[in-house]
């Protein structure tokens, strides 16, 4: 199969798993905000940081070491398999120790036995860990998909039925668990592979001189990623965080799907073309101004219709989240972006670049963060979006000079499109005020219609004007 065939191949199961699995959940998430407090969401995200964390030094970059190389054996997934398991095991001790500390910090004692039992996923995500990472570097996104799709239905059915059985906080720790548990087994089950009995010093040597710099970088992402989080859990009220943590969870249902979706394809892309940098170029490039050209409308056109998508889905007592996703929304546009730049420096094995990136854009962040607390939660939240774009200018400096793709022609590539969406966005939104004003139409005949209007003004926009990513789309559909 060409390289072509399988990219496209590729990304239309991945897209199909992201979006399946992202749709099951957000439905399981909207019955659960009806069922559960805010502040029952709330305990969860506290716990966030510290399991993200955790997830980030149990899979140590080593993973994404097995997936770029080109000559990984049996040898070295049984390796990675063993260090990861012990590791896994390592990580959970240390995080059953400081459950109390950490639920100390909050002021919020049920955190320590929740935060205990919630960690087993460590040990759980350990087992399949590998066998994922074959499916990836394999491109093969349809059984990863048949995979997570069950998983995620049946813990949702099971966190649902709990949480009405007033299981409280209790029925997202079981649902999660649940998930990791059924991915486990399935990936067992079905992915075809099984561990050699084998530890070799060699192998292991040479995945983790390129795996440890992507964990420190992957640390570092987490904790500057869940650091809101971390500050208005331990300033304000639990409730509060749970608005946000809502706000956040909705806004990335776009902005991960896309995410995560091309970082799973353009990582085992990039890396089979990695020694032709004008191949690398003209693929990243295509890639970034489609990934603009959906993105960017998807989370404009959320901002106008925020209030009555909140009121329609999570009911009144959720409408305090509703600024805080719309400057996320925003915040999110180039946020897919960056991962994805990132992969470039990826294959091209330079994981010390990707530390030292990391290292920059979290100083930067730190001091601004720092500077922006006593401006209470919009302060965090519009300097969230300010650095938002400017951590992508810094990914693009290294990553386009790799290839020769500079940041100001990168921009030249897209702003065509963020200009046409935020146009559009601002029309939509006059027009929106037109409909409550003068018909007092309900909720979901707003979002039906704005979506109607939204998208017929865009693509009929994209058209008239031939962006390119409208027309290389079209080219790809009709060559199929």
């Amino acid at each position: 199969m060409s390289l072509r065939r399988k990219t496209i191949t590729g990304l239309i199961w991945t897209f199909s798993q992201q979006f399946g699995v992202q749709s099951i959940s957000f439905f399981i998430t909207i019955i659960l905000a009806r069922i559960l407090a805010p502040s029952e969401f709330g305990l969860i995200a506290m716990l966030s940081v510290f399991i993200s964390i955790g997830s980030s030094l149990m899979e140590s970059g080593l993973t994404s070491s097995l997936i770029r190389a080109t000559d990984a054996d049996q040898k070295d997934y049984s390796t990675i398999f063993f260090f990861n398991l012990i590791g896994s095991v390592v990580i959970y001790a240390i995080v059953y120790f400081l459950a109390p500390f950490i639920s100390l910090f909050y002021h919020q004692e049920i955190l320590t036995s929740v935060l205990r039992v919630y960690a087993l996923s460590f040990i759980l995500n350990a087992f399949f860990e590998v066998q994922n990472a074959r499916l990836t570097k394999d491109m093969n996104f349809r059984l990863q998909m048949l995979i997570q799709v069950p998983a995620v239905l049946f813990g949702g059915i099971l966190g649902v039925t709990l949480a009405y059985w007033g299981f409280g906080v209790w029925s997202l720790v079981w649902m999660n668990l649940f998930q990791s548990f059924l991915i486990t087994v399935l990936h067992w089950v079905f992915s075809g592979w099984r561990p050699d009995f084998v530890f070799d010093k060699a192998s292991f040597k040479k995945h983790f001189h390129f795996g440890y710099k992507m964990t420190l970088s992957g640390v570092l992402e987490t904790i500057y990623k869940n650091i809101y989080v971390l500050i208005i859990g331990k300033s304000y009220s639990v409730t509060q965080l749970g608005y946000y943590s809502r706000a956040d969870s909705i806004s990335q249902l776009p902005i991960g799907n896309i995410s995560a979706a091309l970082n799973k394809v353009t990582y085992p892309m990039f890396s089979s073309i990695s020694d032709d940098d004008g191949q690398l170029k003209n693929v990243y490039k295509k890639i970034m101004q489609q990934v603009i050209f959906w993105n960017a409308p998807a989370l404009t056109f959320l901002c106008v219709i925020a209030e009555p998508l909140f009121r329609f889905l999570l009911t009144e007592k959720w409408l305090p989240s509703v600024p805080y996703f719309q400057i996320l929304c925003i915040a999110g546009i180039m946020y897919p972006l960056h991962s994805y730049n990132l992969n470039i420096l990826k294959v091209k094995g330079r994981s010390d670049l990707i530390l030292r990136l990391e290292l920059i854009k979290k100083t930067i962040s730190i001091i601004g963060i720092l500077c922006v607390i006593p401006f209470g939660i919009y302060g965090l939240l519009y300097f969230q979006l300010f650095f938002n774009f400017v951590g992508y200018y810094i990914n693009s400096i290294y990553s386009g000079k790799l290839i020769d793709y500079p940041i100001k022609e990168q921009i030249e590539d897209i702003y065509p499109t963020l200009g046409l969406s935020a146009c559009i966005g601002l029309v939509c939104y006059f027009f929106d005020a037109f409909l409550v004003h003068s018909f007092n139409l309900p909720d979901l005949a707003r979002i039906i219609i704005d979506g109607i209007v939204y998208s017929f003004t865009y693509l009929g926009c994209s058209n008239l004007i031939q962006l390119t990513a409208i027309n290389d789309f079209k080219q790809l559909i009709l060559r199929r």
